[in-house]
């Protein structure tokens, strides 16, 4: 991406400046969320690690969720608080190139990971006498490392397109964060093209894997449907229940976000969609697979040394 002499090598994020009023309750609620983000997905990393019942396929997608969740929020979060607090809004380009680059690495990633965690739901409901079979260790290694090569390769496919344009002393961005598409729209030539490449891209990184997750479930739908008893069914569905609430915030939020036209929105809602996307879904994560999950509250009391099983 070219920047200008005029630019000064660097951008400033306006974030929510034009409430600076609300900036205090912000950052306190930023953080709070963002503390609460690494304490949950830490303690599913560690407990996956230290409880041998955990060592299974499912919890091994879900640590590399976690691990995700962390680098992602990680990767935005502690440039926004100085940002708050700070009086100097700027970022440099390099920063900026880095910040948007790394998160849309691990959205995307993110966005494989969940519909290889649909085909582990699916495998086990379907599947359940070969399920250990099927999901074989080195096939779970082979799809998680999937997931995060299609992500990155996807950032970097896209970023490239991006860092060709030339900026033209924009420096100002309406957004607390380096996002791909809010720094796109700095640029002083007709990116209408580049646009269309870029929707492409993002269409083929959302459709695959909503695909997969659709099919996944209709599979398992069906099946649980042919289940006679009640508690079957209920122990079959919840065995998918908190992946399907993850899919469902992750998705929503980031279809309304990035497949829709802009003009849909104001930009105070865009940036709303974005923090729904890139703090609070990271931090219901681990809340919404822990609360119900007896095996993780099972793994806390033994930890605790509550647990004499």
């Amino acid at each position: 991406m070219e920047v200008n002499e005029s630019s000064g090598g660097y951008f400033i994020l306006m974030g929510f400046s034009d409430q600076p009023q609300l900036e205090l309750i912000f950052s306190l609620f930023v953080s709070v969320f963002y503390t609460i983000t690494l304490m949950g997905n830490m303690t599913i990393i560690i407990l996956s690690f230290l409880d041998s019942r955990l060592l299974t396929p499912m919890y091994f997608f879900l640590r590399n969720l976690s691990f995700l969740d962390i680098c992602f929020t990680t990767s935005i979060v502690p440039q926004m608080l100085m940002n708050i607090w700070g009086h100097n809004k700027r970022i440099s380009y390099i920063g900026c190139l880095v910040q948007y680059s790394v998160a849309l690495a691990l959205g995307s990633t993110e966005c494989m990971l969940l519909a290889v965690m649909a085909v582990d739901r699916y495998v086990a409901v379907c599947w359940p006498l070969r399920y250990t079979t099927i999901m074989h260790p080195l096939l779970c290694h082979l799809l998680a490392a999937a997931s995060w090569f299609s992500g990155f390769v996807n950032s970097l496919l896209q970023s490239s397109l991006a860092m060709v344009l030339p900026l033209c002393g924009h420096c100002q961005v309406d957004h607390f964060l380096c996002e791909l598409l809010v720094i796109i729209k700095l640029s002083c030539v007709d990116t209408r093209s580049m646009d269309s490449k870029m929707f492409i891209a993002r269409l083929i990184i959302l459709a695959i894997p909503v695909s997969i997750i659709l099919t996944s479930y209709a599979c398992i739908a069906w099946v649980v449907a042919k289940i006679r008893s009640a508690e079957g069914q209920r122990k079959a569905f919840g065995t998918c229940a908190s992946h399907l609430m993850v899919v469902s915030l992750f998705y929503g939020t980031i279809m309304s976000l990035y497949l829709q036209p802009k003009s849909n929105y104001s930009q105070g809602q865009v940036k709303v969609l974005a923090l729904i996307y890139t703090i609070i879904a990271p931090t219901l994560n681990p809340l919404i697979y822990t609360l119900r999950n007896k095996d993780i509250n099972r793994a806390i009391k033994k930890v605790m040394g509550k647990d004499q099983t």
